[in-house]
C-alpha cells in the first residue's frame, strides 16, 4: 500500500523502523502546508496525519485512498462523513498518553502544594543564601494526605488520576459532566465548596465550554487548586486571572490555553502570576507515550491490511 505520512514533526525522534517495514516505500514529510496536501497524497492508498486536515475534496480527488491513520485520538482533522460515504476506513490512536498525563497532573499538583517554583526562584535569586537559619521557609507547603480531589471526567484518564490520588491518601469525587443526562453523580455546583483540588479530564463541547467560570471560582475554597490538562476552553481565562489575583483560589496549573499556540499572547501569559504554572500542551508527550502513537499506527495499518482493522473511527463497511 502506497503510504504517505504528512506531518511527523514532534514524533521525529522516535523509532520508525517497524512503521517503515510495514509501509514499504513510506513517504515522510516533517510538515505539510494546506496547499501541498493534494500533491503529496496523490496516488496514496494510506494517509498518516496528525494535524494536517484531510477534507472531502482530497478524498473525492483521490479514489485510491483506502485508509487514514490519525497520529492522535482526536478526529476533527478528518471529514469523517466524507470518509464514510467514500468507503475510506479511519483509525486513530487511543490511551497512549495516560501514564504521561497522570504523571504531569501529579507533578503539577506537587509543585503547587510544595511551592516548588517559588522556592527555586528564591534560591536562584540568592534569598536562601541570606537566610539566618538552615532553611528558607517563606512560602506555605501543604500535604496531599486528607485533601479532597474533584475529577471532571471518568474515562481512562480520570480513573487513573483517582487511583494515584488515593495512593496519596486523598479523597476522590467524580463530578457529573454537563451534557451527560444519564450521569447521576453530584454536580460541579454542589461539589465545589468541598474540594481542595479540582482536575479536569473531559472533552471541550458546547456544554463544557467555560465550565469553570466566575461563579465556579466564587464557590471554591481560597486554599483550593485547579488543574487543567484537558482543553483550554474549559476555563474562563479572564475569570481565572481574577481568581488568582484576588486570592479567590490558591493556585492553578494548566497545560492548555484557549488558543494554541498563543501567537497573539494570552491573558494568562500576560498576568505573570506566581501561583500559576503554564506548560505548552506537553502533558501527553513523554517519549514512551509518543512511541506508543507510532506503534499503534503501525499496528493499525498491519491489521487493516489483513482485513481486521482496529481502533476504528470510520469503517469502510459502514
Amino acid at each position: 500500500m502506497a503510504t504517505v505520512l504528512l506531518d511527523l514533526k514532534g514524533l521525529d525522534d522516535l523509532n520508525l523502523d517497524n512503521l517503515k517495514e510495514e509501509c514499504n516505500g513510506l513517504q515522510i514529510f516533517t510538515t505539510t502546508p494546506p496547499q501541498h496536501v493534494a500533491k503529496r497524497i496523490s496516488g496514496a492508498e494510506t494517509i498518516i496525519t496528525n494535524k494536517v486536515r484531510i477534507e472531502r475534496k482530497h478524498l473525492v480527488n483521490n479514489p485510491s485512498i483506502r485508509l487514514i491513520c490519525i497520529l492522535a485520538t482526536g478526529t476533527d482533522v478528518i471529514d469523517l462523513q466524507a470518509a464514510k460515504e467514500l468507503g475510506v476506513t479511519v483509525c486513530n490512536c487511543q490511551a497512549y498518553g495516560t501514564d504521561s498525563v497522570v504523571q504531569h497532573v501529579f507533578g503539577s499538583l506537587i509543585a503547587l502544594h510544595n511551592n516548588l517554583l517559588s522556592y527555586n526562584n528564591a534560591v536562584q535569586n540568592g534569598r536562601w543564601q541570606q537566610s539566618d537559619q538552615f532553611c528558607f521557609l517563606d512560602y506555605p507547603i501543604s500535604e496531599l494526605r486528607g485533601k479532597t480531589m474533584g475529577i471532571v471526567g471518568s474515562g481512562n484518564l480520570g480513573r487513573r488520576v483517582a487511583t494515584i490520588a488515593e495512593a496519596f491518601a486523598m479523597q476522590t469525587l467524580f463530578i457529573r459532566r454537563p451534557g451527560n443526562p444519564s450521569d447521576d453523580r453530584p454536580t460541579l455546583f454542589d461539589i465545589l465548596p468541598q474540594l481542595d483540588v479540582l482536575t479536569l479530564h473531559c472533552p471541550l463541547t458546547d456544554q463544557t465550554r467555560n465550565l469553570i467560570d466566575k461563579n465556579s471560582f466564587s464557590r471554591m475554597k481560597p486554599t483550593a487548586f485547579l488543574l487543567n490538562c484537558a482543553r483550554g476552553g474549559l476555563v474562563d481565562e479572564e475569570a481565572l486571572v481574577d481568581a488568582l489575583k484576588s486570592g479567590r483560589i490558591a493556585g492553578c496549573a494548566t497545560d492548555v490555553l484557549s488558543t494554541e499556540p498563543p501567537t497573539n499572547s494570552n491573558i494568562l501569559l500576560e498576568a505573570k502570576l506566581p501561583n500559576l504554572i503554564i506548560t505548552p500542551h506537553i502533558a501527553w508527550a513523554s517519549k514512551e507515550a509518543r512511541q506508543r502513537i507510532i506503534d499503534q499506527t503501525t499496528a493499525n495499518i498491519h491489521a487493516f491490511k489483513r482485513g481486521k482493522p482496529k481502533r476504528i473511527v470510520v469503517s469502510a463497511g459502514e
